[in-house]
């Protein structure tokens, strides 16, 4: 067998999501880690004596939301982007949802990476994984940078808003909270759902292609991603329990980089999460709405990589 057919077979075995096709990006290698019992999908490359990056993405992405971030950090950092349980080549467990838990699937792939302490970097609901990550596994963690989301509990709202001009951006939290309806509307029809959040949460409805948006939405339909994606929501008031727990005992005493968008969905989110944690600074990028990782990519680069280098 050539290294070639070798490495190929050992991708086909090793992934527990076959439907679903696999993106590669040069520079980059696909691994799987036992991840505390759940097999979790990493991508990583850049040097590997360099500090330690983790990236982490929400719904509806994958890993692949990191695609245009990922080569510009190669070239100084050790870049790890991983697909959260239910998420892209991740496997699609049964078990909860919760942040805390999904936090230690997490932090247990890093591990088996053999990496000892990174930075971390998350979007939407892997913000809401990472906020959860810092509180269970802050001795570990450099910094955390968060992405345009509202955490569970901490900056989340306890209701959706009524008013058109704010209500087109969180009415999906009360829907996917409906047992079985999203599932029963939603089957067969993920393309349209993944295209609505994608075009429309972006400032420019012409971010993603047809191809990214099938991508995404073959990556929700494939395997049990619809429940999985549903799950985090159903889980997020356990989240948001778990979170109030940690934070009766600790405040975050790692540094946390907001970074917000001029039309994302969050203003400011240096200042939604100062009153729980000691240290928080915060950018605004310009130009970009929800998706900024896709949007600006070399500004959230250098965003990042000025927040490490300030740091080491």
């Amino acid at each position: 067998m050539t290294d070639a057919a070798t490495s190929a077979w050992h991708v086909c075995e090793s992934n527990p999501v076959r439907d679903l096709p696999m993106h590669d990006l040069a520079g980059f290698t696909h691994r799987w880690v036992d991840a505390d019992g759940v097999r979790l999908h990493a991508v990583e490359g850049g040097q590997p004596t360099g500090p330690a990056v983790v990236l982490l993405a929400g719904f509806p992405q994958t890993w692949w939301a990191w695609r245009k971030v990922m080569p510009s950090l190669a070239g100084r950092f050790h870049v790890i982007a991983i697909d959260l349980p239910g998420q892209g080549h991740s496997e699609r467990p049964e078990r909860s949802y919760d942040t805390h838990t999904v936090a230690a699937h997490v932090h247990a792939a890093v591990k088996a990476l053999g990496v000892p302490t990174y930075w971390l970097v998350a979007h939407d609901i892997g913000a809401w994984v990472a906020f959860s990550l810092a509180l269970k596994f802050e001795s570990q963690l450099r910094g955390v940078a968060l992405l345009d989301a509202g955490i569970p509990g901490i900056t989340l709202p306890e209701a959706i808003p009524t008013d058109p001009d704010r209500a087109w951006k969180t009415w999906h939290f009360a829907f996917h909270l409906v047992p079985d309806l999203p599932e029963t509307l939603l089957a067969g029809r993920e393309r349209d759902y993944v295209g609505w959040f994608l075009k429309m949460k972006a400032l420019s409805p012409d971010t993603f292609d047809d191809t990214e948006i099938d991508h995404y939405a073959a990556a929700v339909a494939v395997d049990g991603g619809l429940r999985a994606s549903l799950a985090y929501y159903r889980d997020a008031a356990e989240s948001a329990r778990k979170n109030h727990e940690a934070l009766k005992r600790q405040h975050l005493t790692v540094p946390i980089l907001g970074i917000s968008s001029s039309h994302g969905s969050i203003p400011d989110m240096a200042a939604s999460i100062s009153p729980w944690a000691d240290d928080a600074t915060g950018v605004v990028v310009p130009d970009a709405g929800h998706f900024i990782p896709d949007e600006q990519p070399e500004a959230v680069a250098a965003a990042i990589a000025d927040f490490i280098l300030d740091g080491d």
